[in-house]
């Protein structure tokens, strides 16, 4: 559904004297998933271990990105292509237990939004996506609420989810979920200081040498600038806005990013970037802050340890309570 791309601005020291005995190296990576370039960054002593974990890092990317993609099949899984796409006659179907838990994340969290958050409007995205690859014209609501065939997912336990064949879309999801994922592996390996910047999702640990790192929120203008600079250590800082992934029919700009209520991409913003700790949660509320307007969304945000700040139609920025504290 959405991504954006965030300007790093990475306090990454590289003078190396002054370490331990056993000298921490820096090690990079540079992936492409889920139509992202990804950046990860790290520091660890141990060669052999580093390498090993760049594969390891490589697999987690590449298993969520298949899982997730709803364009292509592949022979060895069941993603969400095959969950709306296949032919069995059997009454449920079995799913990787990585699958199952993100689908299982995903519905807990649109309950707690009244279905504001929605996963199950894969048919919705796909006229929405015909129209932004011709690059002209908008559907009506008529092709749209034809299109709008919202079979329910039903979760059966057990990694079980029922054959009814809903029609998913995990792109404000499977991103940050992935990254969070990775994160947590780096820190179970014994790595501290590391940066993850997969697009509009940014996670970062300890940084090295320094007190703190200083993340660049990019403008939706397209002009260059940063709307502000962020700092702090152990965050992940997530953006979504309507300025990529869009096009312009008639003057109007019309962003990737769908209200399930109205079927037509929301307007209520330019941008609204979230800091919190856990990435996946960053990827959830920035997309459902997109989908509210910014008084609901700063009621919204104080259910939970995350900061938000808002780039309105007209170019205001609106923090919430306790955002000024990372600048």
């Amino acid at each position: 559904m959405k991504r954006i791309s965030l300007l790093i601005i990475i306090c990454f020291c590289l003078l190396l004297s002054g370490c331990s005995l056993k000298q921490e190296k820096e090690y990079k990576l540079n992936l492409y998933y889920m139509d992202t370039y990804i950046y990860v960054d790290f520091f660890c002593n141990n060669k052999e271990q580093a390498e090993a974990m760049k594969t390891s890092i490589d697999s987690i990317y590449e298993s969520y990105h298949k899982l997730s993609d709803r364009y292509n099949e592949y022979d060895d899984i069941i993603n969400i292509y095959s969950i709306h796409n296949n032919d069995r006659k059997d009454d449920y179907l079995v799913l990787d237990p990585k699958l199952y838990d993100l689908l299982e994340y995903s519905l807990e969290f649109q309950k707690m939004t009244n279905n504001r958050f929605n996963i199950e409007i894969g048919g919705i995205i796909d006229v929405w996506k015909k129209y932004r690859e011709l690059g002209e014209g908008i559907p009506n609501v008529k092709e749209l609420k034809t299109a709008d065939k919202r079979n329910k997912l039903v979760l059966l336990g057990d990694n079980k989810i029922k054959n009814n064949h809903p029609n998913l879309d995990l792109g404000a999801i499977s991103k940050g979920y992935a990254t969070e994922k990775v994160g947590k592996y780096l820190e179970e390996q014994g790595i501290t200081k590391y940066l993850i910047n997969a697009g509009g999702n940014v996670k970062v640990g300890l940084p090295n040498n320094k007190d703190y790192y200083r993340v660049g929120i990019q403008s939706p203008n397209k002009d260059g600038s940063l709307v502000t600079i962020v700092k702090g250590k152990n965050i992940s800082v997530v953006t979504s806005g309507s300025y990529e992934r869009n096009y312009t029919y008639q003057g109007k700009t019309y962003s990737h990013i769908i209200d399930p209520s109205t079927l037509y991409p929301a307007e209520f913003m330019k941008s609204v970037t979230v800091i919190t700790e856990d990435s996946a949660i960053g990827d959830l509320l920035s997309t459902t802050l997109f989908l509210m307007n910014v008084d609901d969304g700063l009621e919204f945000i104080k259910n939970y340890n995350a900061e938000a700040i808002w780039v309105t139609n007209n170019d205001e920025l609106i923090r919430s309570e306790g955002f000024s504290s990372y600048e």
